[in-house]
């Protein structure tokens, strides 16, 4: 088969490589549609990891193989897979900190090599325990693989918003209006809250507007802030979203977030990224600091009702759909995005 393999850091090989085999309990799913995600690009351009390895992970399929003692799964079904599944007896998981349990960690989809998603290539290989613990997702009917490639980030970003607590009639600011940023404003419209969008791209700012934000704002204005009070009586928002690694943008954060509020970051900063901060901000306006990364095993059910029930629109995210062979360009569109470029999906075997 054919798959993208991490070579170095900037280093992909689109070759040959054997088909995984199939253990009694794994399934093996042929890719139809793989999403980019920032995690992704951030691992081919970084010296994070060894290579040789296969990545990708926002992977929908068919199943094409299935190991002598799965049960449950046939050859043909259309499926979501979930690349990571917690082992729900740790005290991370006990704790819903599903993302921190080593199992969840260490156990993943694998298209050869080190395993480490695999959905960059025709075929992915899922092991026994994701398999049998509800990493296999059937894609309903009417529900195409790119909406249901949508289930993984949707969930990611799900995460974020509960950990927020966003409630009806609450003013959300997003930093960043990307893909992450447009579905951040789809998701707190959803959950009835109101949201407010900044970015430095014209095309984003009016493209934030057009999915949901209330409001969307150069995040370079000098008048932001009179505008976010404007907009919520005087108090500031009432939580901001950080769906860009930026120190400016948790600077503005701090300044549009009201008393009591709440800042979240979502992306991942550089190794060698420092903010200072006077804690006396944080102590005597009471302002809440928190992290929210990867999905969360307890909110699966609400993703998938979410993305395959169209409560939000992700058909309006989609902006590039490349080959799985020209991998190494959508990364560089997704690196240096044009002003329409948003979520970049790719097709191995075309």
């Amino acid at each position: 088969m054919k798959a993208q393999v991490f070579r170095g850091v900037n280093q992909l090989s689109y070759e040959e490589v054997p088909v995984p085999e199939l253990g009694a309990d794994e399934v093996l799913v042929q890719v139809r549609v793989v999403g980019l995600c920032q995690s992704d690009i951030k691992k081919i351009c970084y010296p994070l990891y060894e290579p040789p390895r296969i990545y990708g992970h926002e992977t929908a399929g068919t199943i094409a193989a299935v190991g002598a003692n799965v049960t449950g799964w046939q050859v043909g079904q259309r499926v979501v897979v979930m690349h990571h599944i917690p082992c729900m007896r740790c005290g991370y998981c006990l704790n819903d900190n599903f993302s921190m349990c080593e199992v969840y960690k260490n156990i993943t989809t694998t298209a050869g090599f080190i395993p480490s998603g695999g959905g960059f290539a025709e075929y992915v290989k899922v092991p026994g325990h994701i398999v049998r613990n509800g990493g296999l997702i059937p894609i309903p009917d009417p529900v195409s693989f790119e909406q249901a490639s949508f289930v993984e980030p949707t969930n990611c970003c799900l995460k974020a918003v509960k950990k927020m607590q966003v409630a009806p009639g609450q003013t959300i600011l997003i930093t960043g209006a990307g893909p992450i940023g447009l579905m951040f404003i789809m998701l707190v419209k959803y959950f009835g809250g109101r949201a407010i969008s900044t970015d430095l791209l014209p095309a984003r700012i009016k493209k934030a507007q057009a999915v949901g934000a209330e409001a969307a704002f150069d995040a370079r204005d000098p008048d932001l802030l009179s505008k976010i009070n404007s907009l919520t009586d005087g108090m500031g928002v009432d939580g901001t979203l950080l769906a860009v690694p930026s120190d400016k943008a948790f600077v503005q954060a701090l300044e549009c977030t009201r008393k009591g509020g709440k800042i979240l970051f979502f992306a991942e900063f550089p190794e060698q990224a420092e903010i200072p901060i006077n804690p006396n901000l944080l102590y005597r306006r009471e302002i809440e600091l928190m992290g929210s990364y990867s999905s969360s095993y307890r909110l699966q059910s609400l993703a998938n009702d979410i993305v395959f029930n169209q409560r939000i629109d992700v058909n309006a995210l989609i902006s590039d759909r490349y080959p799985l062979q020209n991998l190494a360009a959508a990364v560089t569109q997704a690196i240096k995005p044009t002003p329409d470029t948003y979520k970049i999906l790719l097709y191995p075997g075309q």
